[in-house]
């Protein structure tokens, strides 16, 4: 079978670069080597991980905060087993709907190992036969595997990474998490919000690296105070599982004593690595970088003319909706259009509770880029809005330059920051300034007047509530 643009992986990045090239009239198949669509994201990362932070959420408000809301509920029990099977069952209909999409845009499906295997060739080895299909173009969109160290033995029974930790129906009475980054604290705080003991292991001095310091600061302080305990500053030096759970060996920087820590389960986070194992890429000598991802120029082109490469098997974020922006890029960019993405404007979202959320330029780096700049901050606290809801920890934080007054970050810790972002990129998008989102009027009371008083803060300390 011959098609224009082939696409290997069915990821955020992968169906996405499918749909748009089928929407602009190309004929179009994606190969996907597991018998269901979506990826890590949609089968084992952003959308069952968030079922699972939503209805953890809802047993810690109803074991701890509904009685200050006059809500008494007698005899109140986890049931693991069926909170393990909502989240399949979000999962379940949402590759369902992938599938439909597929569908609809008449793109073809193929399900096993997809191996290029010459620029216009691509063997797909299913269970019982090889199938070889020709394309034009071919989008590698494989994405990325945890990465896990041998010290580590991890097992996928006691030694486990995200992808196991989202099937445990037996609530842990502890947890180590090693990495105190996204995945490892979203999925840290699922489990301490049930009742299992977490304890947080990150090398780093604080959690949430590339994040703004001040959001990583305060989401461990909140995390502290719901009782995760957090190791900064150490690293892990080995683990050894038995059939009954781990011991985990630690070291602080800067010493040379070890002490052991013991648990039901040790869960490694500590990052992910680019996919592109059995790929072929050698066959059209595409280079990979240090770190196993493929070199691409600015239009995501490998150095195989017609071979494009996205998401997280090229440099930036690994992050679906950055997947998803290259996918679309790319699928234009075939199509003889002339897009762009602005990575400075892809937001980072952490969907603990409360959420934290930034784009733009950090405190850090402007300071590093010897770049004026003026700060405006407001407290949740100090939000009618927060204050109704029990959210008040966190905070807005606005950063302009000094001079023209443009924004340049925005930061966030608190309720539904995760939404409240995108009021920000669109305003950075067109390169507005910290006064402009203070003539917006924003809804009273809502959680996104907090941006408009940050805005003010920076405005010359013009905040109205504090």
């Amino acid at each position: 079978m011959n098609y224009e643009v082939v696409v290997i992986g069915s990821g955020p990045g992968g169906y996405v670069a499918a749909i748009r090239a089928a929407q602009l009239g190309k004929k179009t198949a994606i190969v996907e080597k597991y018998n269901t669509l979506g990826g890590t994201c949609l089968n084992v990362g952003c959308i069952p991980s968030k079922a699972l932070l939503d209805s953890s959420e809802h047993f810690h408000n109803a074991q701890k905060r509904f009685d200050e809301h006059g809500i008494q509920i007698k005899g109140l029990e986890l049931n693991m087993p069926q909170m393990i099977e909502r989240k399949n069952e979000v999962v379940s209909q949402t590759v369902k709907g992938l599938s439909f999409l597929m569908s609809k845009n008449k793109i073809d499906v193929y399900h096993g190992h997809g191996k290029i295997e010459d620029k216009n060739t691509i063997a797909i080895e299913g269970s019982e036969a090889v199938t070889k299909i020709k394309a034009e173009k071919i989008i590698i969109a494989t994405g990325s595997k945890p990465i896990v160290p041998p010290a580590f033995n991890y097992d996928k029974k006691r030694v486990i990474t995200s992808t196991e930790a989202l099937n445990i129906k037996k609530l842990p009475s502890k947890m180590v998490v090693i990495g105190g980054g996204v995945i490892g604290l979203e999925l840290g705080s699922v489990f301490s919000r049930l009742g299992t003991e977490v304890t947080v292991i990150e090398y780093l001095d604080g959690v949430l690296p590339g994040m703004d310091k001040d959001c990583g600061k305060e989401l461990m302080k909140t995390l502290k105070k719901s009782g995760v305990n957090f190791f900064v500053g150490h690293s892990v030096q080995k683990v050894v599982s038995t059939n009954k759970g781990v011991k985990v060996e630690v070291q602080k920087k800067g010493s040379e004593e070890t002490f052991n820590l013991e648990a039901d389960y040790c869960l490694v986070a500590i990052g992910r690595r680019a996919y592109t194992d059995g790929l072929g890429l050698e066959r059209v000598g595409i280079a990979t970088d240090e770190r196993g991802r493929i070199e691409v120029n600015e239009n995501l082109e490998t150095s195989q003319p017609g071979i494009y490469a996205i998401g997280d098997v090229v440099k930036g974020a690994m992050l679906a909706h950055k997947a998803e922006e290259e996918g679309v890029m790319v699928a234009e960019i075939i199509a003889g259009q002339k897009p762009h993405i602005n990575y400075n404007l892809i937001p980072s979202v952490v969907y603990t509770w409360p959420e934290v959320a930034g784009v733009g330029q950090t405190e850090e780096q402007l300071k590093a880029s010897g770049i004026p700049y003026k700060v405006g901050k407001f407290p949740m606290k100090a939000l009618g809005r927060a204050r109704a809801s029990m959210d008040t920890e966190g905070f807005v934080k606005v950063l302009a330059d000094a001079k023209s007054d443009e924004i340049l970050g925005v930061h966030m810790v608190g309720p539904r920051t995760a939404d409240m972002i995108a009021e920000a990129v669109a305003l950075m998008e067109f390169r507005a300034s910290a006064e402009d989102v203070t003539r917006i009027s924003h809804a009273h009371p809502t959680y996104t007047e907090a941006f408009k008083e940050a805005a003010l803060a920076a405005t010359d300390n013009r905040a109205l509530h504090i």
